[in-house]
């Protein structure tokens, strides 16, 4: 994403100075010599990967940047990283924004959904290239609070919704393929996109997904989590907030990178065990799994 909003961000007639360990996409050989090259007080947007990868470039740009300054974090960092990196920042009189992004490859294009946390003074001055990010129209930005670590706690919850949301379409998803009565299941989906009330943007590029692979035949049914979905249900546990359906949603995640579940077979024994119910055996390799002489239920 930080390159389409370099894009953004000069087409609305800024001037960005960017450093990619890329050579062929960076402005620049290195942090020092972008930091050289920038207006004071400067203000620069960190677009890495969230945990070390952000930590070292906050430590770096400490070393670097001047009293005035100020750093962005853009990425998807957890809220209380966003505490530590603004002490940091403050000790050399560097001011800090932590700004969670939505908008994905879409962004260039769309905008991007912001949310920040911020002293008012910091967000101010980073408010021009919020402007510019953030899609047209009063909506799309949001100064979630002043305490560091606002902005990716709305983040982080949004995402945990979105997790939510995904999980609620696939589920009906597998349903509407499973049975034989409902012949147009793209149609069914490319239906609801219109006047109802499950109509989102989700949905418009699940409808894409399904136009391209009807049956998803090409998709291995595996799905990795970001991380902050498990933080909105750590968030969660910690102030005694009952999120069962973000939570069942980051589990299924979990539960599609499972060949075997080792949990069903130990269902699947203690039913044999009590009742004598049927049970299948293990599949050999590249063989189906067959069923042995139980009863059934």
């Amino acid at each position: 994403m930080g390159g389409n909003m370099r894009t953004r961000l000069r087409e609305a007639g800024h001037t960005v100075v960017g450093y990619d360990r890329n050579p062929d996409v960076s402005d620049v050989a290195g942090l020092e010599e972008m930091v050289e090259k920038l207006p004071s007080p400067r203000v620069v947007w960190v677009m890495v990967p969230s945990g070390d990868p952000t930590r070292e470039t906050v430590r770096t740009l400490a070393d670097l940047l001047s009293e005035g300054d100020l750093v962005v974090d853009g990425g998807n960092s957890r809220w209380t990283d966003d505490q530590a990196n603004a002490e940091l920042l403050a000790q050399q009189g560097v001011g800090f924004v932590d700004c969670g992004v939505s908008g994905g490859v879409w962004g260039l294009e769309n905008g991007y959904a912001l949310m920040c946390g911020g002293s008012d003074a910091d967000v101010a001055k980073v408010q021009p290239a919020f402007d510019a990010l953030k899609p047209e129209g009063d909506s799309g930005f949001v100064h979630a609070g002043k305490a560091p670590g606002a902005g990716h706690f709305a983040k982080m919850v949004h995402n945990g919704i979105e997790y939510a949301i995904m999980q609620a379409y696939a589920e009906g998803f597998e349903l509407l393929e499973k049975v034989d009565l409902v012949e147009n299941v793209v149609d069914v989906f490319d239906s609801w996109r219109e006047g109802t009330v499950i109509r989102s943007w989700l949905l418009d590029l699940l409808v894409a997904a399904l136009q391209e692979d009807t049956h998803l035949d090409k998709l291995a049914g595996y799905a990795e989590d970001s991380g902050e979905g498990r933080w909105t249900v750590e968030a969660a546990i910690d102030n005694a907030v009952p999120l069962n359906v973000i939570t069942a949603s980051l589990f299924a995640r979990f539960a599609s990178r499972q060949d075997e579940s080792p949990a069903m077979k130990a269902i699947a024994a203690m039913r044999n065990q009590f009742g004598g119910h049927a049970t299948r055996t293990a599949p050999p390799p590249g063989g189906d799994a067959g069923t042995d002489a139980s009863p059934g239920d």
